[in-house]
């Protein structure tokens, strides 16, 4: 993987804990909430990790359906994806 890519991925993922941090802080405050397509944009482009990390760590949308069944199937097929591509 190009440095470019890893260096673009980092940042989609730090930007993406980095929302689920505001939209807790939002949440707890009952201000505007981030909306759930927006963060699981984020983990469709990329940021799943860091998505799933925020989501264990902040306790944050852990229990949201279906939005957690959605962020675990986009993880899911990345995975699938990358071992596809590592390995075929």
């Amino acid at each position: 993987m190009s440095v470019l890519v890893t260096l673009a991925l980092a940042a989609v993922n730090l930007f993406t804990i980095l929302l689920f941090w505001q939209d807790k802080q939002r949440a707890q405050a009952g201000g505007r909430r981030i909306a759930e397509s927006d963060l699981l944009g984020l983990a469709l482009i990329g940021g799943s990790p860091g998505a799933l990390l925020a989501a264990q760590l902040l306790r944050h949308k852990t229990g949201k359906q279906p939005f957690s069944n959605q962020l675990h199937v986009i993880f899911g097929a990345q995975t699938g994806v990358l071992i596809s591509l590592t390995f075929f």
